[in-house]
Parts: C-alpha cells; structure tokens; sequence
C-alpha cells in the first residue's frame, strides 16, 4: 500500500504503528497527537477526519494484530489530543475499537479495552448515545478468559458507570432493555457484571430505578439460585435494597407488574429464593392490601403447601408463608366482597385452587385450605353458594383422610354449609334449621353411603364424625334424619351397625347430653315423636332397642322386649352387645335407673328388665357385675311390690308417653326381627350353593 494511501500519515509514521514492538507504536500516536493537535489549531477538518478513518478502517480494521494495535493507540491518541472536541468524532473513535473487543488475540482486546478508556475519559458525556454499544461489549469481556483483559474491562467499567451516574438525562428505559436481554445469562461473570450496574444506578438518586424494576425483577431472583455465594449476596443485597425503598414508598409502585412474577419464585426450589420471594409477597399484600386479591389463587398456590413444611432449614420460609396466609385472609370481607359483581375476588379460580390441595396436600396444608373454605363461606356466602356442589363431593373425600385434624375441620365446613339458607332472603344473615337446608339431607346420605362403602371409616371415624356433627349442627336433625334415611335401608346388615354406632354415641357422648334429657324425660309430643322414630330404627339392633327404653325410661315395654329375646337367634355377637349394655348401666349415664331401684313401691318392670338380662348372659364377669347390683335391691322394696300375688304397677305420669302405642312398636320390633331372620337364612343359602358350587369346579 503507497504511502499516498495513508495520508496524512507519514510513512515512518505507518512504519511505527506497525512495528511489533510498543514503544516504536507509542512514539507514532505520541506523532499523531501532535498531528491532531495541529490540525484542529489550523481547523483542518477533512484532513482530521481522514486521520480517524485511516486509523479505524485500514489500521484497527487490519487483519495483522500489531497493526490493530497501531489503529488502536492511534485512536485513543487522537482523542487525547482533541480533548473537549473529541465529542464530534465519538462515532468514528468508538466504532472501530469496539469492533476489536471480539478479536482473536487478547492483546489486542486488551489494547481496545485501554484505547476506549482513553476515549472514553477525554469525551466523558459524549460517549452515551453509543452507550449500548460499549455495555454489550463490556459485558462480554466480564467473562474473558484472559485476567488482564478482564482487568482492564473492569477500569473501563467503573469508568462508564462514574459518567452515567453524574448524566441526569442517561436513559434509563434503554438502559432496561439492555439488561433485560443480559440478566438471564448463566456465566457468573456476566451476571456480577449486571448486578454491578443494578446497584450503581439504583444509589443514583435522580433515577427512579423502582419504577422500572418490574422489568428486571425475574432476572434478579433467578440470580439467588447461583452457586457462586458473592453473586448470591451481592444480589441478595440489591433486592433487599429494592423492597426497603418500596416499603417506604410504595405509591411508586406497580405491584400487579411484580406479584405473578413473586407467586413464580416462591415455588421455587432453592430454599433463599423461595424464602426471599415469599417475603417479597408478603410486603405486597401488607402495602397493597385488596389491590392483590385478583391475585389471590396465585398466592395461595405459592404459599400453601410452604405451611407443611417440616425441617429446620425451612422454618423461616413456613411462617412467612403463614403470615402472607393471615394477611390474606384479612382481605376478604363480607361488606366488600359479598356481591355478584365483586371486582376484586377471582372466586372460581381460588375454588380451584382449594380442591387440588385439599386432594392431594400434607396436614397442615389441607387444614389451611380447609380453613379458606370456611372463611370464604363466613365472609361471602351468597357468592360461594355457586361453588357449594362442586366442593361437596371433595370435601366428603376429605372426611376419609388419616389426620383427625382435617377430618374435624373438614366437619367444620361441611357444618357451615349446611347451617346456611341457599335460597331466600339470606340479608339478615338469619340461619335455618338443618333439616331445611337442601345440603343437610344430601349430606347424611352421602355419608351413610360413604360408610356403607368403607367399614374401615365407620370403625375408626364414625363415632368422631357424627359426635363433631352434633356439636356443629342441632343434635336432634342429625339423629332424626338418620333414622329417617336409615329405616329405608335395604342393606340389613349395615343398618344394625350404624345402630349399634349411634346407640353408643346417644348413651356415652357428653355433646349428646341435651338430646339425652330430652329423651329421657319425654314430656312433649316432640319428644315423644323423636322416641317413636328412633325406636323404629333402633328396633334393628335388639339390645340397642332395649338401651332406648332404659334411657327413655319405658321398663315395662323393654321387659316385654327381653322376654321376645328368647324367639331370636342368641348369637356370639348378641351375648357381647347385651354384655357391653351391662356395662354401660354401670356408667355415670344410667344413675337414675339405679336410684330408681330404690324407689318405693318397686318398678317391677325395671327389675324383670335387668333380671331378663341377667338370665341372657352366660356367668361372666357381667353377669356377676349386674347380679351384684341386683342383689343390692332392698328385700322391703321387693316384697312391697308385690299385692296377692300380682305385680304392682308404678304408673309413667308424663303426659307424652300416654299417647305412644307400644304393643304396636313391640309388633314393629318383632317384623324387623323377622326380616332380618330371613336375610341371614337367604345369605347362609345363597352362601352353601356358592360353596358347593366351588367344591365341583374342584373336582
């Protein structure tokens, strides 16, 4: 190439900056400033001009690296001897080294990095349009494999943040983009290099940094699952920085930009991200209140299943879970939200949300979800009324689960349901009897079918369900409308075990104490009734039966029904019911009917009761335990009972009990006595022609 080519250079000029050694190139850009100097003194432009093109064209541009390291001093030369004016060429200074930041050998990377430096410190200001540019270049060299290169990125670095940092008008939307299509980037160099910036420009004051987090908040938090423990700190602190300036401000906010990205987080698999996203969430919900209830289901994704979390390292992370839960549900009220047109409450996808936890979560999860039901209900009926069928049958799942925690507030739920109108005028809140409520009867047919189905439930969480029922709900409806269900019963060999189940309950449970004075006082019609429809019930499980009349204290018809006991089939599992019987009049609940052994003249009809239970039972240790009792009867009180021979009568004064016809409920007993006699004869029959159907395949 002739020496005409690279004018206004001379060609010992050229020579130098193509010399492999630096202090022959250093001399020649010591050539050129004076060169620069000399032609901006003489305001010759179009030579100036030509100088720069020749430097980042032909040298910078070259393929032999020493003479793009000529180009490169010569350029940063050219800009020190500018000075103030090197802001008209920062296009043609710019360009060409940055074009040398890529290059092959690090030298020549590092030399671009020290001529943009010079550059950059002589135009200062000037360089920002082109400030995309050099952060792109710079963030690709944070991860050189070359240290000194590295280093001298890292001068450089510091350089472009001082003179962004004192520019009011940097543009700081631009700005985002950048780091938006850089701070997912896995190389922990890069991402010190981003979360370096973050911080330096967030300590700017004149930058509303918080206004545009919402663009770089996933990036940020994706970096606390870094390996490397300085990134992880380094951003830890930037983050905490943020959420102290949105505590104190938080009307610069845009929380709904932010939650969904949070709720992403906060499922998270690293422990110190999903800790630190939760926190973040629980900061928003407590500064924005109801602005985050169309976010609701998200949250309740995120932070439920945190509440069963069990392990030390996980702690912290369950109760701010636990906070953000309270928080929440603090929320909802019935003043704002109980309206078809709530505009903040996506009730439909909360719902949802429930019902997979409730199917498939851990104990303290599934209680929590539990507990939203109940205070979605509490809060804002008439809208959950449209949710209430698609919820039943999960919830009567629910009544199966293993932890008598759930069970019990699952109970809870369902008791709500079923104590509130679901049509009418529900303005006063008034609640209704259980069974007018359409859920109640749907209820207690559904859990008798749940029980049918599964004996396992029935033996273990029978009596706690229907106990839990009593105390939540009216005593009475249950037990009414059990036996209304239960006496249409076809399967007679389940409707004797719910009998039995419930005779127990009526006779040991302390929630049943009312019910239990009202039967055994019997002074109203009602009482009455309630006698006469459990009788009818009861009448499939013989001692049962008999149990009732001695609570309700009808001695003559239970003697008349121990004395049709001789007409039944005396089996194993009969002897042990009318043995736990024996210990039951024992119990605290039946002192009146051994006081009333005492009276005179003497209840005969009680004394034949206990007496024809007596000769029923085999000489066990009840037997002796109720002859025991029965041989305390005062011999005075016996004979006074007796008048010529006959049995005197003590008359039953309660008014209700005239009108009961017990020679009508003993024919009741004794047809469903007979009723079950025959289905055993056909199950035994249907089980012998099975058997010997068996037998001939085997032969």
């Amino acid at each position: 190439m002739s020496e005409k080519e690279y004018a206004p250079l001379s060609s010992a000029c050229v020579r130098a900056l193509n010399d492999k050694i630096y202090d022959k190139r250093k001399a020649a850009a010591l050539e050129i400033e004076k060169m620069v100097k000399d032609f901006v003194t003489r305001n010759r432009s179009q030579e100036l001009r030509q100088l720069i093109k020749v430097l980042g064209q032909d040298f910078a541009g070259s393929q032999n690296p020493n003479t793009r390291k000529g180009g490169l001093i010569g350029l940063a030369a050219t800009a020190i001897a500018l000075g103030k004016d090197t802001g008209q060429y920062t296009q043609e200074l710019i360009l060409p080294i940055l074009a040398c930041f890529s290059d092959s050998d690090s030298r020549v990377r590092y030399y671009a990095c020290e001529s943009l430096y010079n550059v950059v410190k002589v135009a200062r200001g000037a360089v920002l349009p082109h400030f995309a540019e050099i952060f792109s270049a710079l963030s690709k060299l944070a991860a050189d494999p070359e240290q000194n290169v590295k280093n001298a990125s890292e001068l450089l670095d510091r350089l472009m943040k001082d003179i962004v940092s004192e520019d009011p008008s940097f543009n700081m939307v631009g700005f985002m983009e950048l780091l938006r299509e850089r701070i997912y980037s896995r190389n922990a160099f890069t991402r010190q290099f981003i979360i370096s910036w973050v911080s330096v420009l967030y300590a700017v004051p004149d930058m509303d940094f918080i206004v545009l987090l919402p663009e770089i908040l996933d990036g940020l938090l994706r970096m606390l699952d870094e390996p490397t423990l300085e990134i992880k700190k380094t951003c830890d602190t930037v983050l905490g920085e943020f959420l102290r300036s949105i505590k104190q401000d938080p009307s610069r906010v845009d929380f709904p930009m932010m939650i969904n990205i949070l709720i992403v987080h906060s499922q998270a698999q690293d422990e110190f991200l999903q800790l630190t996203a939760i926190t973040w969430i629980k900061e928003f919900v407590q500064l924005s209140g109801r602005n985050m209830l169309p976010f609701a289901s998200g949250i309740l994704t995120a932070i439920l299943p945190c509440l069963s979390y069990d392990t030390d390292s996980r702690k912290n992370i369950r109760e701010t879970a636990k906070a953000v839960n309270f928080i929440l549900t603090k929320l909802i009220t019935d003043e704002k939200d109980n309206n078809e047109s709530g505009d903040d409450l996506n009730l439909p996808s909360i719902i949802d949300v429930l019902q997979k936890h409730l199917v498939h979560s851990a104990v303290p999860t599934k209680v929590a979800a539990l507990q939203w039901v109940y205070h979605l209900h509490t809060n804002i009926p008439d809208r959950m009324l449209l949710h209430v069928d698609e919820l039943f049958t999960v919830l009567l799942k629910v009544l199966s689960d293993s932890a008598d925690e759930v069970v019990q507030q699952d109970i809870e739920v369902l008791a709500e349901f079923m104590s509130y109108p679901s049509s009418g005028d529900t303005s006063t809140g008034a609640r209704i009897p259980n069974s007018k409520n359409p859920y109640f009867s749907k209820f207690i047919v559904s859990l008798l079918k749940l029980f049918s189905t599964d004996h396992h439930l029935l033996e273990d969480r029978g009596s706690f369900i229907i106990r839990q029922l009593c105390v939540l709900l009216d005593a009475e409806d249950i037990y009414r409308t059990l036996a209304t269900i239960l006496t249409r019963e076809e399967n007679l060999s389940f409707a004797p075990t719910m009998v039995d189940t419930l005779n127990t309950i009526l006779l040991t449970a302390a929630e049943l104490f009312e019910l239990r004075n009202k039967l055994k006082e019997l002074s109203t019609k009602e009482s009455c009734s309630l006698f006469c429809q459990l009788y009818e019930l009861w009448c499939n499980n013989p001692v049962a039966t008999v149990s009732l009349c001695l609570l309700t204290q009808n001695y003559a018809h239970a003697s008349r029904l121990i004395r049709n006991f001789g007409g039944l089939e005396v089996t194993v599992e009969f002897l042990i019911e009318i043995d736990r019987l024996v210990q039951l009049l024992e119990s605290p609940i039946f002192t009146f009917v051994r006081l009333e052994l005492l009276e005179i003249p003497h209840n005969q009809h009680l004394v034949q009761a206990l007496y024809g239970l007596l000769m029923l039972l085999p000489q066990t240790e009840a037997f002796h335990m109720l002859r025991r009792r029965l041989n305390c009867i005062p011999t005075l009180h016996l004979q006074n009972g007796y008048v010529q021979g006959g049995i005197t009568e003590k008359p039953d004064t309660r008014p209700g009990v005239k009108e009961i016809d017990f020679d009508k409920l003993l024919k009741q007993f004794l047809e469903i006595q007979e009723k079950h006699q025959k289905s055993k004869q056909k199950s035994r029959k249907i089980g012998m022609l099975q058997q010997g159907v068996s037998n001939m395949d085997i032969q």
